[in-house]
């Protein structure tokens, strides 16, 4: 059984905060690190309202907040990661910055250390290459919101050892989510499905089958979808969308992965969905 002791989270986006956040709300101690102070200070933020919105509908008690908070330590120093039993990446969706990351956790972390990383599309092989513990990296693949959300996406690669899926797949439990075992592929399942659902519907509104609302709504009242795809896209964000379909795009070779121009024209110009307050939709700041 791993004792996972202090964990690691490199990364305080929306991803990052809310790994941290199901971490310390299991009872474990997590150094939470990003280049930027003001990042890790919002992030400590999201995570006080969302263990109080968990509270408030008695899915926590009260004094837990606190005690939860108090496992989180932020920091801008890598080095408070080094006594990391396992340390997830959730840094953006470029395979150089994440490569980068784990080629410097790879030389501080003990040589017992698991390497997970939370990305959606990139290869956990290509990854694990760049480090001296292939059999140690792994896909931990959380989803949006991250407290709220079930999945986690557990990805071999082709050097994944059993012991390693094994802890990590224990471990996810232990955070009171379902994993789901999958082979290291551009996108993997999940990535690879709904993108070209997003892209698809993208076309649509440049093509001018249908307005964006038209699209959702197809999807909501005929497809029982909790969400249509596009308002999806929005609070994924559509630079993340294009990042993923441009993985796609290139590890598979198939044109229908390509990005929809319209996706990337709205990326260009900073219309990046909710986080931006304008996206297929219109947002309050």
């Amino acid at each position: 059984m791993l004792d996972p002791g202090l964990v690691g989270v490199v990364g305080a986006g929306t991803m990052g905060s809310g790994i941290a956040h199901v971490f310390a709300r299991s009872g474990i101690r997590v150094a939470l690190c990003d280049v930027d102070s003001r990042f890790l200070e919002r992030a400590m933020g999201q995570i006080r309202t969302n263990l109080g919105r968990e509270a408030s509908k008695g899915k926590l008690a009260v004094a837990e907040i606190e005690l939860a908070l108090e496992r989180i330590v932020p920091t801008t120093d890598r080095k408070e990661l080094a006594r990391s039993t396992v340390v997830v990446e959730a840094a953006p969706e470029r395979f150089e910055v994440k490569r980068e990351i784990f080629r410097a956790l790879d030389a501080m972390l003990p040589e017992e250390a698991i390497l997970a990383s939370n990305t959606s599309s990139i290869s956990i092989t290509k990854l694990a290459a760049e480090t001296k513990r292939p059999d140690r990296v792994i896909g931990m693949h959380f989803f949006n919101p991250v407290p709220v959300m079930a999945l986690v996406e557990v990805v071999r690669g082709l050097a994944t050892s059993d012991a390693t899926f094994a802890a990590v797949k224990e471990l996810s439990v232990r955070l009171g989510k379902t994993p789901v075992e999958v082979n290291d592929a551009p996108g993997f399942v999940s990535n690879r499905v709904l993108m070209p659902l997003i892209n698809e519907a993208a076309y649509a509104v440049m093509e001018g089958v249908a307005t964006a609302e038209a699209v959702d709504q197809v999807f909501k009242l005929g497809m029982a979808h909790p969400m249509g795809p596009l308002t999806l896209a929005d609070f994924i964000g559509l630079d993340v969308c294009v990042d993923i379909l441009r993985v796609l795009h290139e590890g598979i070779g198939d044109p229908k992965y390509r990005p929809c121009p319209l996706l990337v024209r709205m990326v260009d110009a900073g219309w990046l969905g909710r986080k931006a307050s304008r996206g297929f939709y219109r947002y309050d700041s």
